[in-house]
Parts: structure tokens; sequence; C-alpha cells
């Protein structure tokens, strides 16, 4: 009875919340103090922590030429207005052109000024970032320039997947998070490990091993980083950057992916205890290419819902949902059919939310600012030209914020409830 009452309560202050965020328009979130875990919920201060937010790959190469820093400022102007408060950009370009590492271990000052100007950014509008620090595929260098690295040192290299378990390889990696960790910033003067403006790091943006489908390999890699990581920055949590593919820890789950493995394994490697929270990714566009918008929809709500409840009773750690999106590309595509999709991933982490925490909130793929044609990939959402999706995505931070309002709401009732009945 007395859960029945708080969930009552819960609700009374959700809908007030609610009201009264939409009324007087945004919450300015000062970033200050660290983002913590407790159990599967996010905290800051104490305090429950939910978010909406976007990812926004480009923009430490953009903001590598001052001359086009005023997307990077307008796209965190732009999404702060919208209530986002969390945003996913790469701390990574390794080798070719534009790269921030040019050779291992060989830095190009110019490019790493314009992650600087990033975080310094975002702070000004209360956004707080996930760094991811390597990709997973060629673009902006990747695990194949890493690879690569090695062959022109002359390392015996076999492929791509040498990269998780090469002995110099990984001294490269290594070096790359020791540098950005390290790193002071010219424009705040704050190391990177000490700015609570970071959220999180992220090992590696969407690990996948061809050579290993069981998820072992990738497993063993991650144990050893992420415990690397931590023992230069206690401050920050840390997540692995997977798309969610179960592997062989649990082969009858093995069920939910798109009919595949990548070599990756969603619950064993998020039970790592230096791993702070999980993350899935989605895009059955992609994934279930030729399949109906119904079929692709009905996979991704069975795609949620069974990531929840994973992260709640296995790995009882958050879970952010860091990547979706629907491309332009697709045949068929109108933005309404955009927009459903969105809408029904936010239905999904809003309900699961307030059902029982643990999903803490969503980062859209992906935000860009007005002129950068030349960037897009047939996901990108300019918010000036795409009301209705602006509208989708202000909404739905509204509902997370105001819930998140009422649990912190609903936790100190609690805490005075507490102190009254002490004697």
């Amino acid at each position: 009875m007395a859960s029945c009452v708080r969930r009552g309560v819960l609700h009374v202050l959700l809908v007030l919340g609610l009201l009264v965020g939409v009324a007087h328009g945004r919450r300015v979130h000062h970033v200050k103090g660290f983002v913590r875990t407790h159990g599967t919920s996010f905290t800051l201060n104490g305090s429950p922590f939910l978010f909406n937010g976007f990812n926004a790959y480009w923009m430490m190469h953009v903001a590598a030429e001052p001359s086009e820093r005023e997307k990077v400022s307008s796209v965190l102007q732009q999404a702060a207005a919208a209530s986002m408060t969390v945003a996913r950009t790469w701390a990574f370009a390794d080798g070719g052109d534009g790269a921030l590492q040019t050779s291992p271990g060989v830095y190009d000052e110019r490019v790493f000024q314009g992650l600087d100007f990033v975080i310094s950014e975002a702070k000004k509008n209360g956004i707080r970032l996930i760094l991811s620090l390597v990709n997973n595929f060629k673009d902006f260098g990747g695990r194949p320039q890493y690879v690569q690295w090695a062959r022109n040192a002359g390392v015996q290299i076999n492929g791509d997947d040498d990269f998780y378990t090469n002995p110099v390889v990984k001294g490269y990696y290594k070096a790359h998070v020791m540098r950005v960790l390290t790193r002071v910033n010219t424009i705040t003067s704050i190391q990177y490990r000490d700015d609570p403006t970071i959220m999180a790091w992220e090992l590696m943006n969407e690990p996948r091993c061809e050579s290993d489908y069981s998820g072992r390999t990738v497993q063993g890699w991650v144990e050893e980083m992420a415990g690397y990581v931590k023992s230069l920055d206690r401050k920050h949590l840390l997540e692995i950057g997977m798309e969610g593919f179960y592997g062989d820890s649990m082969p009858e789950k093995k069920v939910n992916n798109p009919g595949y493995q990548v070599g990756t394994d969603f619950i064993s490697s998020n039970l790592i205890r230096n791993i702070d929270f999980a993350t899935i990714h989605a895009y059955p566009d992609i994934w279930l290419f030729g399949q109906n918008d119904a079929a692709q929809l009905a996979f991704l709500e069975r795609w949620v819902s069974s990531h929840w409840k994973d992260s709640k009773r296995i790995l009882k750690k958050p879970l952010v949902f860091a990547e979706f999106g629907k491309s332009k590309r697709d045949g068929g595509y109108t933005p309404a059919i955009r927009d459903l999709f969105l809408s029904t991933i936010y239905r999904n982490i809003y309900t699961f939310a307030r059902r029982g925490g643990t999903i803490a909130g969503g980062l859209v793929w992906q935000i860009m600012a007005q002129g950068m044609e030349p960037y897009y990939d047939g996901y990108e959402i300019v918010l000036p030209q795409d009301s209705n999706t602006q509208w989708l995505i202000s909404r739905q931070s509204h509902m997370m914020l105001s819930l998140e309002r009422a649990m912190r709401n609903a936790q100190a009732e609690e805490k005075h409830r507490l102190q009254d009945a002490l004697p």
C-alpha cells in the first residue's frame, strides 16, 4: 500500500512539474558536480539525474577551424534551448586529413584546441559530454588506423581484430587515453579528467570483432582498458560504447539480436566492475533492411524492453539509449515516418524511466548546424529547419526533466518522512 501511495504522489508531482516546465521554458542546468551512479540510477549532487540529449560527432573536427566554430556554438545553444543536457561526440581523429592524432603519440595542437573549445562551449550551455576515445570503423581512423600504424612499425599483424590483443596496438591506445584524460584545456585551464562538464568516457564507438563472435575477445580488451582508464580517472563515469548485441554468455538472449552477432556480449562485458553504465544503439532501417516500418518498430520495442529488463535485473546498472535515428535516404522516407520512429523511442524511454528507473535518457543521431551539407549522412537533424522534430525533441526533454524533478521531490518527501519518524 505504501508503495502505491508513493507512486501516486510521484504521478501528481510529475504532472505538475511538466506543466511548470512547459509554462516557464527550459531549466538551465549549471555544470556543477560530477554525474555518479547509485544502483541503476544516475545521480547528480545526490539527486536523480535524467536527460534528453543528442549526438554530434563532428564538433571537434569543425571547431579545429576557428572560423567554423560558430556552428558548434549554434548547435549547443539550440540544443540547450530545447532543454537537451547531454551530448556525445568524438575525442578522436586518427590519421588522415584533419587528424587529432597524426601518428602514434603525435598530436595536432590546432585540433586539440578544437576539442578544448567544444568542452568550453558545452559548459557555457549547461550540456554535459560523453567523449568517445576511438572508432571501431575506418571513419576518422579507428581500429584500422591503429593496426596500420603497427604494420608500418614492422609489427606482425593478422587483421584489424589484432587491435584487441596485440601489445603494441594496445599500447598506442593507452597512450591516447593518457593524452586525452590528462589534457589541460587551453580555454578553461582545467584538466579533462577534473572537468565535470564531461559526464563519461566511452572506450570505443561500436566495438565489433569478426574473428570471435562469442564476445570474449572484446571482453578481454574492455576489462583491461576499463581498468586502465579508472587508474587515471576515478571522477568520471565509463561506458563501453556497445550497440547492445547479445553474445554467448547467455545464448538464450541472442533471439533478441537482429538475426546476427557482431562479436560483443552485452551482458558479460557490461558486468565488468569498472564499467559504470550500459548503452544500446538501434538502427532497424539498416539492421532489418528490406523489412517494413511496422516490423522495424516492433523490433525496436523488443530491443528496448529486453535491454531495460537486463540492465535492471542482471547488470543492476543504468542504461542509456546512446544512438538512434531514421535515415532520409531510406526508400519511402517522410518526415512523419521519422517522427513516428523518434516518438516510439521517446515514449519507451520515458515509460521505462517512470516505471522503474534504470534507463536515464536517449541521444538522437544526430544534430547539425545549418550549412553543414558535406557532413550529412541521412540522419541529420537541423533544428531550425525541422520544426516538428524540434518540437518532439523539446517535449521529450521537458518530460524527462519533469520526471527528474518529481523523483527529486519524492526523494525529499521520503527523507523528511523518515526524519519526522525519528524519536
